[in-house]
């Protein structure tokens, strides 16, 4: 006889009743019919909605269907792996004799092949380098900060914080010396892992940072490391003397727990001083082990690292490299040789921002039009064969590939298999133009630092594109009313309203700002992001705006600025675009930092001399020919009228983290960049008033 509570005899039927997917596409459902699942939750393809509390709460929780009674918090196959010693421990003991680090050796000043590190090495590495530390009289608990670009030693010395339990404390290269000061002091960070270029900053104001005892210089030499004066208290070794002094004394590992801090992850956000975001070990290890449910990767897997390791996204995609025993190849350090890092790594994976896939789409593009004739009806003949092929759920003939697309996989290495993209929105059709030309999956995910990643993403199998996919399996999702956007839950035929996410991602709040904390995580547990989201069938999110970006025309439109930007950015003429207005003013107008090829190439085919891109920018007709093709785009993506811009200025330079207009993450510095280009925004101002009395001030 069965004598326990009808609850549990609930839970227990439905969880016999849970089924894999019947098909991937997400209209299938993925539980297997029972009477009792009602009670708990309602499916929708990819998502399962709960009520936010029983008997009373409205059904408006989301959760992964592969996760709909219980949260996940740690990988389903390695439960014991609970930390991100752990991970390591594990892949060490796994994959010891597996490449894993690899970075390409100069000979005779040139740049050659890859050179690896194994799994084993880089744990050796890991514990000298602890010793190390401990050797110099660095405490468990205390801040350490890197301050450098990707390359194995950054990944080494994470290693070594989480062995030992210390605290990383990631510092972008590009930020200023004030943002450095700001953060080492603000972190007590105690020592600071840098390269010869970045320890020049430091040493600048050296008196200013009394916290720091000691620096370590990736790839500096013994015999050019300054001695500092004995009364600075701060001792500067290169990092091989350190390793050496490890070496000689290794010392046990100190190994945390789930609830301990792994890492204070800066986030320069686009107004005011940095704010540092206190994640866990716990925090990652259910971040990453959620977003196995829907992808897997192999020890034969190559990833090439080139994102910034001190933004939360490439973070977490090395935590997960770590998981399955990937080869993790770096770049040189130079953005405008990737592609031939790419060809000499060939990874199969590669994680990127819609920045770098709207550039290979717009390159790819544009040499086909200019191939002309027979090459542009042979790539069309082949992209529509593999469209509709796709769209019906067949196998695309391998002779598209053969003849069209495996020269355009080439640039990417030739055996890409897993595309994803992250950080802001990828538009529809670069996106279709990604899986028809390079094959193989493409996953789009949502994110933030404050959920130690991934919040939704793309399942496997899911062809819609247009949207950042499910709940990753370690979260629930629920959306908020703004009224004053008019935005609600009963909106139709889609539910809409800001994104609120809860479960063991959330970060433990802010670093020494309780004020800050509370503002964004609420009394319920719940974290809001301050992005708008609605929830397209099959329970997949979809971002449709920003809660704080938004501003309101004269005329009381509420526009979204990253949207418009988003649509422009397929304009052939845009590299990258800041869209401004304002409550005084009733239309938009646009910054256009130009694509300096597109440009030089209208202007030989219009006949238009120029002294250099700067005059070519200001000849008028430039700016209407760009103008007429950001209208184009803008008509076929359906904005409305009020989001189009009526005046555009071009600027031959771009928006970069160096000049103070973009975040490391490169999202625009809205008040920064309004202030930049003030007078420009004022004289596109007056023109439109002067040309349509309709458009003034009100």
């Amino acid at each position: 006889m069965d004598v326990s509570s009808p609850a549990q005899r609930r839970l227990r039927a439905v969880r016999r009743h849970l089924a894999a997917a019947a098909d991937g596409s997400g209209s299938g459902s993925r539980l297997a019919a029972s009477p009792t699942a009602g009670e708990f939750f309602v499916e929708q393809g990819y998502s399962v909605v709960l009520p936010e509390k029983l008997q009373t709460g409205k059904w408006n929780v989301y959760r992964s269907a592969s996760a709909p009674l219980k949260l996940v918090s740690r990988f389903p196959d390695h439960p014991e792996i609970r930390t991100l010693h752990d991970n390591f421990v594990h892949s060490v003991e796994t994959f010891r004799d597996y490449k894993y680090l690899g970075t390409r050796v100069r000979v005779d000043g040139t740049v050659g092949e890859y050179k690896w590190m194994t799994y084993g090495e880089a744990g050796t590495a890991r514990a000298a380098l602890g010793s190390g530390l401990l050797y110099h009289g660095i405490q468990k608990g205390s801040s350490i900060g890197l301050y450098f670009i990707n390359r194995p030693e950054w990944l080494i010395t994470d290693h070594a914080c989480s062995a030992y339990s210390y605290v990383s404390v990631p510092l972008y290269d590009t930020l200023g010396p004030d943002a450095v000061k700001y953060i080492v002091n603000h972190a007590a960070v105690q020592a600071i892992f840098c390269v010869p270029q970045t320890l020049n900053v430091l040493l600048s104001f050296l008196s200013e940072i009394p916290t720091v005892r000691l620096i370590v210089v990736v790839g500096g030499i013994d015999e050019q490391i300054p001695s500092l004066p004995s009364t600075t208290g701060v001792k500067v070794l290169t990092y091989s003397k350190l390793i050496s002094q490890g070496h000689s004394s290794i010392q046990p590992f100190c190994p945390p727990k789930p609830d301990d801090v792994a890492t204070i992850c800066y986030t320069s956000g686009t107004t005011g001083t940095p704010k540092g975001a206190v994640l866990t070990h716990g925090n990652f290890i259910a971040n990453v082990a959620g977003s196995t449910y829907s992808t897997k990767f192999y020890p034969s897997d190559v990833y090439i690292s080139y994102l910034p390791l001190a933004h939360i996204y490439e973070r977490a995609n090395q935590i997960m490299t770590v998981y399955f025993g990937v080869a993790v190849g770096f770049y040189q350090g130079d953005n405008l040789k990737l592609m031939d890092d790419m060809a000499a790594l060939r990874p199969t994976i590669f994680c990127s921002v819609p920045r770098l896939y709207n550039r290979i789409y717009a390159g790819i593009m544009s040499a086909v039009k200019t191939s002309g004739g027979l090459r542009e009806r042979l790539f069309n003949a082949a992209y529509n064969a593999k469209k509709q092929a796709m769209l019906n759920g067949r196998n695309p003939s391998p002779m598209w590939d053969r003849l069209v697309f495996n020269k355009i996989r080439e640039k990417l290495g030739g055996r890409v298999r897993f595309l994803a993209s992250g950080a802001s929105p990828l538009s529809p059709d670069v996106m279709e133009f990604l899986k028809i030309c390079f094959g193989g999956r493409v996953a789009e995910g949502y994110g933030m630092t404050e959920t130690s990643c991934v919040i939704s993403a793309m399942d496997d199998g899911d062809n819609l594109s247009g949207h950042v996919g499910s709940p990753n399996p370690a979260c629930e999702i629920k959306l908020v009313d703004v009224p004053e956007m008019n935005y609600t839950s009963e909106d139709q035929p889609y539910p809409r309203g800001e994104i609120c996410v809860r479960g063991p991602i959330i970060f433990r709040g802010y670093h020494k700002d309780e004020v800050q904390t509370r503002e964004v995580v609420d009394e319920d547990g719940w974290l809001h992001t301050g992005d708008i989201g609605l929830w397209l069938p099959g329970g997949r999110l979809k971002i449709i705006d920003r809660k704080k970006n938004i501003f309101k025309l004269a005329q009381g439109e509420y526009i979204a600025p990253e949207k418009i930007e988003n649509v422009y950015a397929k304009c052939k003429f845009i590299g990258q675009c800041f869209i401004y207005g304002d409550s005084l003013n009733s239309s938009l107008v646009a910054i256009v930092s130009v694509d300096p090829d597109a440009l030089k190439a209208w202007a030989a085919s219009e006949g238009i001399e120029y002294a250099d891109l700067g005059q070519l920018c200001n000849d008028p007709r430039a700016r209407s020919a760009v103008l007429a093709d950001m209208d184009a785009i803008g008509r076929e993506a359906q904005l409305r009228g009020f989001e189009f811009a009526k005046a555009v200025t071009l600027v031959p330079e771009p928006l970069t983290v160096e000049n103070g207009l973009l975040t490391p993450t490169f999202k625009i510095k809205r008040p920064q960049a309004k202030e930049y280009f003030a007078q420009s925004i004022s004289n596109m101002y007056a023109e439109l008033s002067s040309s349509d009395p309709s458009q003034k001030m009100l």
